[in-house]
């Protein structure tokens, strides 16, 4: 066990002594009151001089100078180093302490808790440089935006999308903002309806037009309007805040596009941060969870700063709930996709192309795709079926310096619409287009589409260039990260704007999707 001595013990000693481990901790002090309460609050505590060898403890691993008074936080620290010189020594410069007496402590101690350097530190980080400069934009933003203020993930969002949305309803309602989390399509998947009933969480679901009730519009985990999302290609947007690179240009009053992140929740447990805002359990369970599906538990794009943002939301995160929402058995549908898939896969050099057919649910192609991303021999999976008269492509990479997101809007970007991260990316393409895809075609619709989309695929993998560099994809996030934008280029109209209260009732509904069986992690970005 650690043992611990504390030695003098002020308000931020005793502050201390509340988040240590129990056991192990000895405290020596000269303030019998203080002694006395500490004894009460079975700590043991000891009488005594914390300057004079002869009351400290036998042993300590740790040390802790802890009084208020800095002149005797320095003598305290330099006779604790003398008596145990291979201790770890941590001292608290004490309130005011002057440069010299901190350098005197520090000339001794392995680390000091210097609260007028800590103090500044703060306030600089807060005010001064690169990061403040975007959060700063943000709230501007957010308080520019006509009110309610729609904050709209993509079609079918995932956990990503799902936690961000909420994340930056809750930074709206810091500076006194009203703003809604809102999507389109469905919230299919089993872990993603799991995380928003068992987390309780506040979402609108929109139908076509709803959207014309709100304000001012927000897009989280995509960035442009009419592109993986049911709003007008026209519609105004004041806030972006996204992981995936861009397809083309991007307008709003605020614009944040970071690809060297793995994860919009990272970007908004950062704004979490930087406006002091606790995330509370809820958002901070829903956050940790986006952040895990869309690194796929850190190993796909993570970046320090998903990792800094994790390990700042784990204290506040509910373990049961998220166990819960995690552990899912496969459903029937994925299971069945995962057969179809299996079967009809056609393989060429380390690329797997597949067509499930029609299926009920599209989150079990991405589910495939990671799956099948495991079979030997493969480092690149494709998976593909049809639905509601839109052919859905879901792509995994591992292991290859292929860009999947360029390929795949190589492949299928002039028949619909396709894009992503280099090592997950996905597709939706019209029915209706296959007509003028290529030749007369004979067959059933399952074949069809079959041929079309591995004709396309392969052939765009025949011609695709090498993944650009981590240092080129950085050149981008440097250049254009956290700078606020001009508006959608003239050629786009502009959405006239409704004032924010209307006589007209607001026809959306929130969301209660029924509980589920849960299944295995998918994200609906890919």
């Amino acid at each position: 066990m650690v043992t611990r001595l504390v030695l003098g013990c002020g308000a931020v000693g005793f502050d201390l002594l509340k988040r240590l481990p129990d056991g192990g901790t000895t405290v020596v002090t000269d303030d019998e009151p203080r002694a006395e309460s500490l004894r009460e609050a079975n700590i043991a505590a000891v009488d005594g001089d914390p300057t004079d060898p002869r009351a400290h403890a036998p042993d300590a691993d740790i040390v802790l100078v802890a009084s208020d008074d800095p002149e005797r936080n320095r003598a305290v620290a330099v006779a604790a180093r003398e008596t145990f010189p291979d201790a770890m020594l941590i001292a608290y410069a004490g309130e005011a302490a002057r440069p010299e007496t901190v350098d005197a402590i520090r000339s001794v101690a392995d680390r000091v808790i210097d609260p007028t350097a800590a103090l500044a530190d703060r306030v600089l980080d807060r005010t001064v440089g690169f990061e403040s400069d975007r959060a700063r934009g943000l709230r501007r933003a957010l308080l520019d935006a006509e009110e309610p203020l729609a904050v709209v993930t993509h079609d079918n969002p995932d956990p990503d999308a799902i936690a961000s949305a909420v994340a930056l309803c809750q930074l709206a309602e810091r500076v006194g903002v009203d703003a809604e989390a809102c999507y389109h399509g469905e919230i299919s998947h089993q872990e993603n309806r799991a995380l928003v009933n068992l987390l309780d969480l506040s979402l609108v679901r929109l139908d076509p037009g709803d959207i014309e009730a709100y304000g001012g519009v927000a897009l989280v985990d995509h960035s442009r309007p009419g592109v993986n999302d049911s709003l007008p290609e026209d519609t105004e947007i004041d806030i972006v805040v996204d992981h995936h690179p861009p397809r083309g240009a991007v307008g709003g009053e605020f614009v944040d596009l970071r690809s060297g992140v793995g994860a919009t929740s990272t970007l908004l447990t950062e704004y979490l941060d930087r406006f002091d805002v606790s995330p509370g359990t809820t958002t901070a369970t829903a956050l940790l969870y986006g952040i895990r599906i869309d690194t796929k538990e850190f190993t796909r794009e993570a970046s320090k700063a998903d990792f800094a943002a994790a390990a700042s939301l784990v204290p506040h995160v509910d373990a049961d709930t998220l166990s819960r929402i995690e552990t899912p058995s496969l459903s029937i549908e994925t299971v069945s996709v995962l057969a179809a898939a299996i079967e009809n896969r056609t393989v060429r050099e380390r690329a797997l192309s597949t067509c499930a057919g029609e299926i009920r649910d599209r989150d079990a192609l991405a589910q495939a795709a990671e799956r099948l991303l495991d079979m030997e021999g493969v480092n690149i999976t494709v998976v593909f079926g049809f639905m509601d008269e839109m052919i859905y492509v879901s792509g995994r990479a591992r292991g290859s310096d292929l860009d999947l997101g360029e390929t795949l809007r190589d492949a299928f970007g002039a028949i619909g619409d396709a894009g992503g991260h280099a090592d997950m990316a996905g597709a939706q393409i019209p029915l209706g287009i296959l007509g003028a895809a290529g030749p007369d075609r004979n067959g059933s619709l399952t074949e069809i589409v079959r041929d079309v989309v591995n004709e396309r695929f392969f052939d765009a993998l025949s011609d695709a260039p090498d993944a650009p560099s981590i240092e080129q994809s950085l050149e981008y996030d440097y250049a254009h990260e956290g700078q606020p934008r001009s508006r959608s280029p003239p050629t786009t109209p502009a959405r006239t704007r409704r004032p924010a209260t209307l006589s007209t009732p607001r026809t959306s509904t929130r969301t209660t999707p029924e509980p589920v069986p849960f299944s295995s992690p998918g994200s609906n970005q890919g």
